[in-house]
């Protein structure tokens, strides 16, 4: 199976340093980062672990949710996956992913709603980075077929 590698490159504190986060195995690009940008309300164009991980999440997702609307016959037409990583702090204040919001929007050829919800309740259970991050406090799943 494929390993992905990543990279970061640090330099200074927590509170003044600064990184650069390569995607290595893709080549896709450098992106800056650095802690008061990641818990800050504004990105003002600086990336974060949790947007890299709504990236991961909402792409495996769709991924996973095509897989298993194939399985009930359906074909995604349109559909759309978006994550939401909410940053918060643990009882000690120390900072933790407190939640994942999955959205999904669409439809699918060859499916009713009820098998599209189906499929997605599925994709939530069976995509990769949804068990990689079960350490999450929840993760919760909205969907809505356009059908």
């Amino acid at each position: 199976m494929p390993v992905r590698t990543a990279r970061t490159a640090w330099n200074g504190t927590l509170q003044e340093g600064t990184g650069q986060l390569e995607l290595t195995s893709s080549g896709a690009g450098t992106f800056d980062v650095s802690f008061p940008r990641r818990a800050a309300d504004k990105a003002e164009g600086v990336t974060s672990p949790e947007e890299l991980i709504a990236a991961a999440h909402s792409s495996c997702y769709a991924m996973a949710f095509s897989s298993e609307l194939g399985k009930v016959g359906g074909t995604p037409e349109q559909v759309e996956v978006s994550a939401d990583v909410t940053l918060g702090a643990d009882a000690d204040g120390n900072p933790e992913i407190t939640t994942i919001a999955l959205t999904v929007r669409g439809y699918a050829s060859g499916v009713d709603e009820a098998a599209f919800k189906a499929a997605a309740t599925a994709a939530k259970a069976g995509c990769p980075v949804s068990k990689a991050l079960a350490g999450v406090g929840e993760i919760t799943l909205d969907v809505t077929w356009e059908g």
